[in-house]
């Protein structure tokens, strides 16, 4: 197991990203092509900045990522992210003027977490209340036909979180990457074609 883990991070320093997360979001790409040029798109829970630099490199120059995150970051992001630390939750005005500057993202990304407490039952709920609240912002802020992707945990109410998304995007998948230790509660709940509500 020790071994699975350290060639991620290997990896991860060889391929200058800070963190061996970027694998699950490369995962997911392959899987699913997130990614076209010139898109904009929205990072949450971006600290240390290893979604932020992939998604700019699949974008493009001409594409934008706003990376929101309460952690700063200490590498050097690519002249098209914007990097804000804030409380996603409890958002900076600095958060919500950008929020309102770029408005209508394309992608919807969120690798936010609650810190675990060991207790199962109450990480899973954490985590999907958490996952419930980015889906506010995405009604806000996500365009008619966007992408949403969600790092929620597994549990009892995960069916029902997502019959909600069925009702607001065209199809909702969920994913585990290879690169996600298998002892992990961690999935991805990916919504594709936001609806617009009548």
């Amino acid at each position: 197991m020790k071994q699975y883990k350290d060639n991620y991070f290997k990896k991860a320093k060889k391929e200058n990203y800070p963190a061996r997360s970027v694998y699950k979001l490369q995962e997911i790409h392959r899987r699913y092509h997130l990614f076209q040029k010139g898109q904009k798109v929205l990072d949450l829970g971006a600290a240390p900045g290893s979604w932020s630099l992939f998604s700019a490199q699949r974008i493009g120059k001409k594409g934008r990522v706003l990376a929101v995150d309460k952690k700063d970051v200490d590498i050097n992001l690519p002249e098209h992210v914007c990097f804000i630390q804030s409380d996603v939750f409890a958002p900076s005005e600095n958060f919500l003027n950008c929020l309102d500057y770029y408005r209508d993202f394309d992608l919807l990304l969120s690798d936010l977490a609650p810190e675990t407490s060991g207790i199962k039952l109450r990480d899973q709920t954490r985590s999907l209340e958490m996952a419930q609240k980015v889906c506010e912002l995405g009604e806000s802020y996500l365009k008619k036909g966007g992408i949403m992707v969600l790092k929620v945990f597994t549990g009892p109410d995960l069916q029902d979180f997502l019959a909600t998304l069925k009702q607001d995007f065209k199809r909702v998948k969920t994913f585990k990457p290879d690169s996600s230790r298998s002892e992990s509660m961690e999935c991805f709940v990916l919504s594709f074609g936001k609806k617009i509500k009548q």
